[in-house]
């Protein structure tokens, strides 16, 4: 999608952090954003943030666990700015601590969020935009954290993997309807998911984990070293005019990475390969370069 200038957006998360950041870069770049969040004070702020797009920005109360409310912002969105080019599911929550303290409700809750919202983003907005046939791009947000893990992270790590799973074989699935798919990972940025708990559902508020004022404090003086949410959104912007299917805006993981993956290999037996399973494996890459080559000739 290298021309986005009055191409329509649909970002969650967008009230604050890299969400706004988005809003920010795509209404500069001349596109229409809705933005759409969970909390409406985050909402106020960012609409006195956009002053300067005027009429071009339109924000949605929305959680993004409610299918029914994700279905009434896609026709809305529809109705105020018209055909939808660019989903950003980019609402997400976090929640850290040992997994064996958790709760279900703790799990439901970052699942829900992380996992389900991207799910119910990409039901209610990708036919819309396989409709209209003009093609457009699909932004997931992941995280480092689904590629690399610690001690604590377990519930959070488990829904970022899955986001970026599910956004990687997504990729496949659009590319003959001109939709690219990006998975979006970044590190530290100074925006405020660890206030996430403030907005957690009372149907789920029995957690295994204690989250004091003192501890929100704290983290939000250790995301004040991350990146400049606007920074991110500028590289999800370029990622989305190049069709990136990775976008990492941090450069401070390439050694774990390389180790990570280094270990992954070195893992593998040492010894040649099953024939017949290879010639299975073969067919399956072989047909995976099909439905990009097919999706590049179209």
């Amino acid at each position: 999608m290298k021309e986005v200038s009055g191409k329509v957006a649909f970002v969650t998360g967008g009230g604050s952090g890299i969400g706004l950041g988005m809003a920010k870069v795509f209404t500069a770049a001349g596109m229409k954003v809705v933005i759409a969040d969970v909390r409406q004070d985050h909402l106020d702020a960012a609409m006195s943030h956009l002053k300067s797009a005027g009429t071009n920005v339109h924000p949605i109360a929305l959680d993004v666990t409610d299918r029914e409310a994700m279905e009434r912002a896609a026709n809305e969105t529809v109705r105020v700015f018209g055909k939808v080019h660019l989903l950003c599911n980019n609402a997400g929550v976090s929640l850290f601590g040992p997994m064996e303290q958790a709760t279900y409700e703790d799990w439901d809750w970052v699942m829900g969020v992380n996992v389900d919202g991207v799910i119910n983003g990409l039901q209610s907005f990708v036919p819309r935009i396989r409709a209209h046939g003009e093609g457009g791009h699909v932004v997931n947000t992941a995280s480092m954290a689904g590629l690399i893990v610690g001690p604590g992270m377990g519930i959070y790590s488990a829904s970022k993997f899955a986001v970026f799973g599910l956004t990687t074989s997504l990729r496949y699935d659009l590319m003959p309807h001109r939709i690219g798919v990006s998975v979006l990972c970044p590190g530290f940025v100074r925006s405020n998911i660890h206030e996430a708990i403030l907005s957690r559902p009372k149907s789920l508020e029995h957690s295994g984990y204690q989250v004091t004022a003192e501890d929100i404090k704290r983290l939000d003086s250790v995301l004040a070293v991350g990146m400049d949410p606007v920074q991110v959104a500028e590289k999800v912007l370029s990622a989305v005019r190049r069709n990136d299917l990775f976008i990492f805006p941090h450069a401070e993981f390439r050694e774990e990475l390389q180790q990570i993956f280094g270990e992954i290999i070195a893992a593998l037996p040492n010894e040649p390969p099953d024939a017949g399973r290879m010639a299975m494996e073969n067919g399956r890459r072989a047909r995976k370069k099909h439905a990009l080559s097919g999706a590049v000739a179209k």
